[in-house]
């Protein structure tokens, strides 16, 4: 059955997904990088943007398993890069350079208008005007009953979150603390939308969690 998921997404030990501050030198905010030093090292990472062998095991498993190919992708703007406001041209195409590594449609969710940008390896980025809602159905007739990945950032999470449309979550409880940033759950009753933690696994560096919403 087609399922809407979150995976491989990291917070904070305070519970913050993202830092302060985007920036093109820091895309994530200010020391949002932390955030992603379990994944770095793993086999799946290494292999995917050089070529070469990382390190296997428990962080390598899950890291590999939510890279799993899914039938299309939803992401916020501000995921997909820096600008803010009206497109002031088309140059800006993603931060992951000409072949991304989605390799099926993309929804970003934006408040402006602009042409779908078709990139290397099977990856479309289509721009959605008219909400959570709208990029959910054109996700779920694109993918054609695969698995809808909802990327992030914090925001589009929680967006789909409040409306209890997201299937399962993996998320990556880090050692980090940002202090201040995107909190992920704040203000937002996951009991009460139906949400269950179903599995807890250890790593050494971080914990990875499995929530899922009761059927």
């Amino acid at each position: 059955m087609q399922k809407i998921r979150v995976d491989n997404f990291s917070i904070s030990i305070d519970g913050f997904g993202a830092g302060q501050a985007q920036t093109l030198d820091n895309p994530i905010g200010r020391n949002g990088m932390d955030l992603h030093q379990w994944f770095f090292p793993t086999d799946t990472f290494q292999q995917m943007v050089a070529g070469r062998p990382g390190e296997k095991g428990i962080d390598n498993d899950f890291a590999s398993k939510g890279l799993e190919k899914a039938g299309a992708c939803i992401m916020g703007r501000n995921m997909f890069g820096p600008v803010r406001g009206d497109w002031p041209d088309d140059k800006w195409r993603g931060w992951w350079g000409e072949n991304p590594p989605f390799h099926c449609p993309v929804f970003v969710l934006t408040n402006h208008a602009r042409a779908p940008i078709e990139m290397e390896g099977g990856t479309t980025f289509h721009f959605v005007t008219d909400g959570i809602h709208a990029a959910l159905d054109r996700a779920k007739q694109a993918a054609n009953g695969r698995d809808i990945r909802v990327c992030g950032g914090v925001s589009t999470i929680r967006q789909y979150l409040k409306e209890a449309l997201i299937d399962q979550m993996h998320i990556v409880i880090t050692s980090a603390i940002l202090g201040t940033g995107e909190h992920l759950f704040n203000g937002i009753d996951l009991l009460k939308l139906g949400y269950k933690c179903v599995q807890v696994t250890p790593s050494g560096k971080v914990m990875h969690t499995i929530i899922v919403k009761d059927q």
